[in-house]
């Protein structure tokens, strides 16, 4: 069997989701981009770029054949990797991801969210698209076994009746101040809220996460901060918005901000069964008799279904990459998927 090349691989932020996450003993690893890399036996990592230097040293003295590059004009002209990785503050994406675009290589890796705003996102497309130059996008959930398993289990429920999804989070959902470094959650988290339930209704063709899945965005109850010289604030504590889908009537999507305790989880419900996952929630429920009164049906835990030990989130995603660049699969998160989730957070921004 011929030896298959190892691909090279550059990567811009050396912060969390790039390197220190992988330090996190209490998650699943691998956890950030420099020990998912360094973990998949088809990818060198020859380079790693930050303006901070201090952190960039940091990752230097675990990466230590790498080149350090201060910016992206140094990196470019010292290397030309195969995959270029934006893990990048959101602020940061748009003029990182564009260098990223004219240096052309072969495929790029942006973190979530793939910009601020639809128009900068529209921006990026053109750029990538006239480069013709593929962008891999890490909603991670897209990657992992676990949402793997309740895609699947769908097809076992019946009708969907309901879709209820929520995310707590210590950030404000929404605050007018911090547009133009997106430190609010109904962008910096919602964004995987949002595309997990658009992952989860789409449809299996090789077009899914084209279109927006979510449509008819109606403001159920909104709460907002305080009052600021007797008028209403725009700071958002908390979200209630009801959608509509094609596979699904009632879509209800909560944010709740400045809470003590950080929640993501998704329900689905059918006609025949359910299921909880997110953070911690792994639950199948399926129709059977009901133990409980003759002639009736009851919704009971699905036994056949368990968790898997490990969901490979990070570590499935960067193997995308390589199944991409071997021409052995298409890729599973894309520019066009996260522009169709940036579009829905924008619908829901437009109710306030």
């Amino acid at each position: 069997m011929a030896k298959r090349r190892k691909y090279t691989a550059a990567l811009i932020g050396t912060g969390r989701i790039g390197f220190t996450l992988g330090f996190d003993k209490k998650r699943e690893q691998p956890a950030s981009h420099t020990m998912a890399l360094k973990a998949n036996r088809r990818i060198r990592l020859i380079a790693g770029c930050d303006t901070d230097r201090s952190r960039l040293d940091r990752w230097g003295s675990y990466v230590k054949t790498a080149a350090l590059c201060p910016d992206t004009a140094n990196l470019f002209a010292s290397v030309v990797p195969d995959i270029v990785v934006v893990a990048v503050n959101e602020e940061s994406h748009m003029r990182t991801a564009l260098d990223v675009i004219q240096a052309r290589p072969r495929l790029m890796i942006l973190e979530k969210p793939v910009a601020l705003s639809m128009e900068q996102g529209r921006e990026l497309a053109f750029a990538a698209n006239a480069k013709k130059l593929p962008v891999l996008v890490n909603h991670e959930r897209r990657f992992a076994r676990d949402y793997a398993i309740a895609k699947d289990y769908i097809s076992k429920i019946g009708r969907i009746q309901t879709v209820n999804a929520r995310l707590d989070s210590g950030l404000y959902v929404y605050n007018p101040e911090k547009e133009m470094n997106g430190e609010y959650s109904l962008l910096h988290d919602g964004t995987h809220l949002v595309d997990i339930v658009q992952f989860l209704l789409e449809g299996d063709s090789s077009s899914a996460g084209e279109e927006t899945v979510l449509y008819n965005p109606l403001l159920s109850s909104i709460y907002y901060d305080r009052e600021r010289d007797g008028e209403t604030s725009k700071i958002v504590r908390s979200l209630n918005v009801h959608f509509e889908s094609e596979r699904c009537p009632d879509v209800n999507l909560f944010f709740s901000g400045q809470s003590r305790f950080f929640g993501f989880e998704v329900e689905v419900i059918g006609t025949e069964g359910r299921f909880r996952i997110g953070n911690g929630i792994f639950e199948f429920f399926t129709r059977k008799e009901s133990r409980l009164y003759s002639g009736f049906y009851s919704l009971l835990p699905d036994t056949k279904v368990v968790p898997p030990k490990k969901t490979g989130y990070f570590a499935n995603m960067i193997q995308n990459a390589v199944d991409f660049l071997d021409e052995k699969a298409p890729l599973r998160s894309t520019l066009q998927t996260g522009l169709s989730t940036l579009q829905v957070l924008e619908d829901i921004k437009a109710l306030f």
